[in-house]
């Protein structure tokens, strides 16, 4: 099976993200969104008009998001509140539509797009602070830690560049074009961190942050399309072989295979010990990482699901392409509610507040 197109039953994981707290992606334009940001509790009062540039750029200052869904785990939840009315701050065009998830650390915002460009933008204004080419469309979410944004291009290189210039420091050759973000992970006793990133070369990679060296790889049956998610020493992936992985983060060895019945579109989120994850035959799971059992299983209607879900202390949230965005119960899986909407739902969502 060759990789997933979202129109035709090909499995390109295309995270049309419409990342409600931070950045919004229509098309080729990007647009933030006035509201509450994580991890900060601050919020702007319910207000008719734009609020000034002082309050706006207290609030914005010390916001930061490094990540697709906000931390390793992939859990997708924000610890702020949102104001009554949501305002357009700004929008910047890019040349091609834009599927990546932003990031934002220092003030900045993070963003790749078809143009295989990866973009850096104030958080403040929208306006461009640098842009770095690479040789391909970039889909691939950033993620920004300690100086660098790292992002996979479809080029089949993960790039790290500098934060502040937008220079290249080094760049990493996959096997395979790369669709999903990047995840962090440290190893106690070691000096530097690593860079995880799956790959169409079936391969996950774990690479050192600092040099670009590798330092294990992983390879799975066929195509990885998600992003990595970290749990304690664990990382979870699932892809186009219809098995959730699980692997040791300290040196890349297997430690369970779960079955997830069919070809795995998205990224898994974790929390207590389990996986929440939805696959192409209409089955969204959650898996237990320790037994590597299917703890329970959720199906209302025969569409697939490619979003990534939002997992809180109860309850788990998640897109489908049945047009509506699904509440279950974390602990069993019962359904809670469901929201319609008048398209497919392969976006993830982000709780906030409540």
């Amino acid at each position: 099976m060759k990789g997933l197109d979202n129109n035709k039953g090909t499995m390109n994981t295309r995270k049309r993200m419409l990342v409600w707290i931070l950045l919004g992606a229509a098309g080729a334009a990007a647009a933030v969104w006035l509201v509450g940001l994580p991890p900060r509790q601050q919020t702007l009062s319910d207000q008719k008009e734009r609020p000034g540039t002082e309050e706006t750029a207290k609030l914005l200052q010390n916001t930061e998001w490094p990540m697709y869904r906000g931390n390793p785990a992939l859990t997708g939840v924000a610890a702020a509140a949102l104001p009554e009315r949501l305002g357009l701050l700004w929008k910047y065009k890019t040349g091609a539509a834009v599927k990546s998830s932003a990031a934002i650390e220092g003030g900045q915002v993070y963003i790749g797009s078809d143009d295989q460009q990866v973009y850096c933008l104030s958080l403040a204004d929208g306006q461009l602070r640098w842009a770095f080419a690479t040789g391909g469309a970039v889909e691939s979410s950033p993620g920004v830690w300690q100086g660098r944004v790292y992002a996979g291009s479809a080029d089949m290189h993960l790039y790290a560049i500098d934060q502040r210039s937008g220079q290249m420091v080094w760049k990493y050759k996959t096997g395979g074009k790369i669709p999903g973000g990047v995840n962090y992970y440290r190893k106690a006793g070691e000096k530097d961190p690593w860079i995880l990133i799956g790959s169409y070369d079936n391969i996950l990679h774990c690479v050192n942050a600092v040099t670009g060296a590798k330092v294990w790889s992983y390879e799975s049956d066929y195509y990885i399309n998600g992003t990595p998610a970290v749990l304690e020493d664990k990382v979870v992936f699932g892809g186009c072989d219809a098995i959730i992985h699980v692997i040791s983060a300290a040196d890349g060895q297997a430690i369970r295979a779960i079955d997830a019945g069919s070809y795995i579109a998205g990224s898994a989120a974790l929390a207590g010990g389990r996986a929440f994850v939805g696959n192409y035959d209409f089955v969204f799971m959650c898996a237990d990482l320790q037994t590597g059992q299917i703890a329970w299983s959720y199906q209302d209607q025969e569409y697939p699901f490619f979003s990534t879900a939002a997992v809180t202390e109860t309850e788990v949230v998640f897109g489908s392409r049945d047009k509506r965005l699904h509440s279950v119960r974390r602990d069993n899986g019962q359904p809670l509610w469901t929201f319609a909407t008048q398209g497919e739902v392969d976006s993830s969502p982000i709780i906030c507040g409540d």
